[in-house]
């Protein structure tokens, strides 16, 4: 009798956890705020805390916290640096990222919603030389974000941004990218960075800009796992190329 009321608890446990909803899948709870670099017009409700790690090659990891302190608006800050996990020395990050957005206009059936924010965390390495993250940080940005009913949902999204790290390329920067639900719990997500602000001479972009990939997955209530793939077109001149693979863990939470 303990044995079957055991496996009842699991099995109970287990399908709270199969159906219960983070930020994909077609049911999911929660919004994307980002596909993978590329700033969505998605945004935390009111009362909400989000607490992401993210890793990737090199031993970077990085930690942000996001809160919904009003309607529409968020603010975050975030933290990390290289060689954290593995070996060799571990580079932490000059200072924190800050994280401000605020959407301006909520989507409707004819309009997309569209957000402004400012994001100074880029991810890889730092280069002190060229006082810039190896994927430099949005800086100022603002994103559009448009859903359609197609087998599950359709998002399509664009960006424009201007990185405050342009001590070698000043200029604006776009980025377009699309989530595309799979079934419930799981969402794929293609994004193109135009990577118009990397490609001067002492950049590491080459001028084809970067293309990434990924796949996010509820996992539990508030939270999400996801695996990307990133610069898949080999848009670096400073080494060989190797697509850069990267973990994702968020864990999204009410708190009033």
């Amino acid at each position: 009798m303990r044995i079957v009321i055991k496996a009842y608890f699991i099995i109970i446990i287990f399908c709270n956890l199969i159906y219960s909803q983070g930020s994909a899948g077609s049911e999911a709870s929660y919004e994307f705020r980002s596909l993978i670099d590329m700033q969505s017009a998605g945004v935390l409700k009111n009362g909400n805390v989000g607490v992401s790690v993210y890793a990737m090659s090199n031993g970077v990891l990085i930690t942000t916290v996001e809160a919904g302190v009003f309607d529409n608006f968020n603010i975050g800050i975030s933290y990390g640096g290289s060689n954290i996990i593995g070996k060799g020395n571990i580079a932490l990050y000059k200072l924190p990222g800050v994280l401000v957005k605020y959407r301006i206009i909520n989507e409707s059936y004819f309009f997309p919603a569209f957000t402004f924010g400012f994001n100074s965390q880029g991810r890889g390495d730092y280069i002190d030389s060229l006082n810039r993250y190896e994927f430099k940080s949005k800086g100022f940005y603002a994103s559009v974000t448009k859903n359609f009913q197609m087998l599950g949902f359709l998002s399509i999204h664009g960006s424009v941004n201007y990185s405050l790290e342009n001590k070698e390329d000043k200029n604006v920067n776009f980025s377009i990218g699309l989530e595309k639900t799979i079934s419930k719990n799981i969402s794929f997500v293609i994004e193109y960075d135009f990577a118009l602000n990397d490609d001067a001479e002492e950049s590491f972009g080459k001028g084809k800009g970067y293309l990434n990939v990924g796949l996010k997955w509820s996992i539990g209530q508030g939270m999400t796992i996801g695996a990307d793939v990133r610069n898949l077109i080999n848009n670096n001149k400073k080494n060989q190329f190797r697509a850069d693979r990267a973990i994702f863990l968020e864990y999204i939470q009410p708190i009033f």
